[in-house]
């Protein structure tokens, strides 16, 4: 008796469920008689922007002496910053990715140094390699 109560109470759950939708399109229904302007996007055959190449990537190692290498040729840490603003300046709005290889037993001062001068540079992406 219990299981055919619930099939009834169910059966009941729905068509007033039922019922409320229909009462609710009802309702609505009038209001959706009047057109609605919409402005729909366009197909575009000439696109006003070109699109945009990224810039080539930076690819920096830090070795466990905490040396560093722009693209395999060593680097001071102080010429890092100023070479990093130089490629970012090269294109502001698309400055190139960062892309680090840190070997485990490397600095921490060290790649936070990195870190601060790839920000002071505008440089956005960074991604570790490791």
């Amino acid at each position: 008796m219990s299981k055919s109560g619930r099939i009834v109470l169910a059966v009941a759950v729905s068509a007033g469920a039922i019922g409320s939708l229909c009462i609710a399109l009802l309702l609505i229904a009038p209001v959706m008689r009047y057109p609605v302007a919409v402005d729909l996007p366009q197909r575009v055959i000439n696109p006003s922007l070109p699109l945009r190449q990224p810039s080539p990537p930076i690819d920096l190692r830090v070795d466990a002496g905490n040396q560093v290498y722009w693209n395999d040729n060593p680097l001071d840490l102080d010429e890092l910053g100023r070479k990093m603003e130089e490629e970012a300046r090269k294109d502001p709005a698309n400055p190139p990715a960062l892309r680090i290889d840190a070997a485990p037993d490397s600095g921490y001062e060290v790649m936070a140094r990195i870190l601060g001068q790839a920000k002071e540079a505008g440089i956005k992406k960074i991604d570790s390699m490791r």
